[in-house]
């Protein structure tokens, strides 16, 4: 059985919920990422951002990148565990119309899902079954 340990980028780094955005846009640029999972206290999750949050929801809202916090913005508290399957984890992002899902292990972020991790990993029918679904809005 293939679990959400076995799809996920392995080693997500959090930014702390009180960093500011234009720090998240550095580390999201030094890691190569377009998205960060964004973690409290104790490296809790907290919800996740992403550089087009920053961009629609924070530079072209005429806020302040460097004032603005990555708790201001995170959004979607959707996770799963690293012991679930595949189906559960491709469920949940379909669910929800995400294309990033931080995955979790004794309540600490592990790993991050995201869409080219399934490309590499699934058969084309799920993968084209899940593009379908994230993508039919």
């Amino acid at each position: 059985m293939t679990t959400a340990r076995d799809l996920m980028n392995p080693g997500a780094e959090c930014i702390p919920a009180h960093e500011t955005l234009d720090r998240a846009a550095e580390m999201m640029r030094e890691l190569g990422v377009g998205a960060l999972p964004v973690c409290g206290g104790n490296d809790r999750l907290e919800g996740i951002i992403t550089d087009r949050d920053i961009v629609v929801k924070c530079v072209a809202a005429g806020k302040d990148p460097s004032k603005t916090t990555a708790a201001d913005l995170a959004t979607g508290l959707v996770w799963v565990d690293a012991n679930a399957t595949v189906e559960d984890a491709l469920a949940k992002m379909e669910q929800h119309q995400i294309r990033r899902l931080p995955v979790l292990d004794d309540k600490r972020i592990v790993g991050m899902i995201s869409e080219a991790d399934l490309a590499r990993s699934l058969p084309d029918a799920q993968l084209t079954s899940f593009v379908h679904a994230i993508y039919k809005a």
